[in-house]
């Protein structure tokens, strides 16, 4: 199965921080954040990569190339206006084979088996699937509302939740058919237009206990930074540093 990166936002929160460069190529412990992204796919057998670059995306492209020191195989869609999280998916479309593919955020982690999501999927006959982490506040994210059967019902927005829930982990399985849903030529948000038209159409959510981070926001980037352990253990590194 194909996996498929969102890696070319602006980053701007961060921006200071990282001297120009994008913020999947933020430093933690010697290497940039989104190559523990990569030894994670790699660790459950994932070899076939998309990344959708943009903003100063020649630093991504220069240091992964075609991903052969990592035994990937990378290819690159490159964005040259932004588009959104849904319009770089569907620029990368021509690049995506077969009937469902992994979609990841290229600012994120969790730490969670990828093959009980896909199996989800899988079992549940769905046209998208999200992995949710459960979380002690959604106050920063949103939280995301499911029946007992899995079935999304709705997504929250920041300032109508404060307590412990369900938030959106930033991976996610989908069907070829998803695509069909994203418009051409302006940029188009996964989160904010195709998701919500998703719900009643097979779109489900599960839910993990998992070590999650999301750099884009400083005060957890500098965290990570900080105590990289939980980061280098979910990739079998055991806290070793280049």
């Amino acid at each position: 199965m194909q996996t498929v990166i969102l890696a070319g936002g602006l980053g701007t929160r961060l921006h200071s921080l990282l001297g120009g460069k994008p913020k999947p190529m933020a430093p933690i412990a010697g290497r940039p954040f989104l190559e523990y992204v990569l030894l994670w796919l790699k660790k459950y057998g994932f070899t076939e990569v998309i990344l959708c670059i943009g903003y100063q995306g020649v630093f991504i492209q220069k240091y992964f190339g075609q991903g052969e020191r990592w035994g990937l195989n990378i290819r690159y869609s490159h964005e040259e206006e932004l588009r959104g999280t849904a319009g770089a998916l569907k620029l990368a479309q021509g690049f995506i084979r077969g009937e469902n593919f992994l979609v990841l955020n290229g600012d994120s982690f969790v730490d969670l088996d990828l093959n009980i999501l896909i199996y989800y999927h899988r079992v549940r006959k769905a046209l998208a699937s999200i992995a949710l982490v459960k979380v002690p506040n959604t106050a920063r994210y949103g939280a995301v509302e499911i029946d007992e059967s899995g079935k999304i019902m709705r997504f929250m927005e920041k300032e109508e939740t404060k307590t412990p829930g369900l938030i959106n982990g930033g991976i996610y399985v989908f069907q070829r058919e998803v695509l069909e849903l994203i418009p051409e030529g302006r940029p188009v948000s996964l989160e904010r237009e195709i998701f919500p038209k998703l719900i009643g159409e097979g779109f489900y959510g599960l839910p993990f206990q998992a070590y999650f981070i999301d750099i884009g926001v400083p005060e957890d980037y500098l965290r990570l930074q900080a105590d990289p352990s939980r980061l280098l253990m979910a990739v079998n590194l055991k806290g070793e540093v280049e």
